[in-house]
């Protein structure tokens, strides 16, 4: 069983060396639209083929490009001459292109860019001509066809977000011959009715089935429209004249109604929060407003005459009350001094000493008499008493003997 496993070096040379050998792959032309194009450093392109069923990547190296009359660019619509073979490193195959020409939709492409590039020097694509989208729109207009998917999907997704928003459809015809001329008819016929917005497109298609919206007369109408222009042509993929010209691009039609048609409930629920927002504000400032009248109510009873006087009266009884209390306390305590006093008086008191059995001795002359020294006999001398006094006369005088 060893014997049949194999590397994936082995696995991989068996394969380039089978796709070497078939003479198909070796001289081979595939036509399909670029996509993923990138030129590198080097010189070389990097590119995809792609159409409805697959994609195949493809390179040229920059020796092959000498032949090359344009630039290659996505979109384009192209037929590589070349070989199919196998990148050994990675097991991949691509197509290596000798010679690339542009295919009949690449010829549109060329005059795509042409006329691109010739709206775009007039200033047609300038953002200072672009009108702003309203945000709040009553009137939408659409010029589409009135049978395909786009007004289908404008229609649903319309009524989802806003049903009081009006729809007026012009039914253009958006692929053939009239189509630009129709289109450009229907523009001009909604511009008069006073609308907010105009969406003009249409659902997806080649490059071909797109090209109505790529013709000069369309660009210019929808330039010179005075309504607010979205354009929604094809997929998001797809990229038009009138894309470049419109006020707003909307990769989709359903997304281009989204862009002119608001969200009702969004606007009511946000309302509704503006209302409790400027509610619980206006709360809020009531209560302010409140603590500050509060305020100054008390200020201006603090400083009105009627409670100033209050103030000075209440001011004034303290003050009486005051001073009555000192000058009771003062008085308290000059009589307890004065009680005091009285009571050293008393202490004092010759009267107080006479009531105690003591009496008082004076000579004719008044003075005192405290010894006997002085006092001869036959002088007169006075004894007060408590009841009076009593005249005496000195008969004999005698000291005390002092131990």
């Amino acid at each position: 069983m060893r014997q049949n496993v194999y590397s994936v070096g082995q696995v991989n040379t068996y394969i380039k060396n089978m796709f070497g050998q078939d003479y198909l792959l070796s001289r081979l032309y595939v036509k399909g639209e670029v996509s993923n194009c990138k030129y590198h450093t080097s010189g070389h392109i990097y590119f995809s083929l792609k159409d409805e069923t697959g994609a195949i990547a493809c390179v040229m190296f920059a020796a092959q490009r000498s032949g090359m009359k344009f630039r290659l660019a996505e979109g384009q619509r192209v037929i590589v001459f070349g070989s199919v073979r196998v990148y050994e490193r990675d097991g991949k195959y691509q197509l290596y292109a000798n010679e690339i020409v542009l295919d009949g939709v690449g010829l549109l492409y060329e005059r795509f860019q042409a006329l691109k590039n010739e709206l775009e020097e007039m200033g047609m694509f300038a953002p200072e001509y672009k009108k702003p989208i309203p945000t709040y729109c009553k009137k939408v207009g659409v010029v589409t066809a009135p049978t395909g998917a786009a007004i289908r999907d404008i229609m649903n997704i319309s009524k989802r977000r806003n049903p009081y928003v009006q729809l007026i459809l012009y039914p253009a015809l958006v692929q053939g011959e009239n189509a630009a001329s129709s289109i450009v008819k229907g523009i001009q016929a909604l511009d008069g009715m006073g609308l907010d917005v105009i969406i003009v497109g249409r659902g997806g298609g080649s490059m071909e089935d797109l090209w109505a919206f790529n013709e000069e007369e369309v660009a210019r109408a929808i330039f010179n429209c005075q309504t607010p222009i979205i354009s929604a042509v094809g997929h998001e993929t797809d990229t038009t004249i009138a894309d470049y010209a419109a006020d707003l691009r909307a990769p989709t039609p359903s997304a281009a109604a989204e862009l002119a048609v608001f969200n009702l409930r969004e606007v009511l629920e946000k309302q509704e929060s503006y209302r409790m927002r400027m509610n619980q504000a206006l709360y809020n400032k009531v209560r302010f407003m409140r603590k500050e009248l509060e305020t100054y109510e008390l200020r201006v009873k603090a400083l009105s005459p009627a409670q100033q006087l209050l103030e000075k009266r209440t001011l004034a009884a303290d003050l009486a009350n005051q001073l009555e209390l000192g000058m009771k306390n003062n008085l308290r305590e000059k009589r307890f001094l004065l009680q005091m006093y009285i009571e050293k008086l008393n202490g004092l008191s010759p009267l107080k000493k006479l009531n105690q059995g003591y009496s008082f001795v004076a000579d004719e002359k008044g003075k005192a008499v405290t010894s006997i020294e002085g006092i001869k006999e036959s002088d007169e001398l006075t004894i007060h008493v408590t009841d009076g006094e009593i005249r005496a006369k000195v008969q004999e005088t005698k000291g005390i003997i002092r131990a």
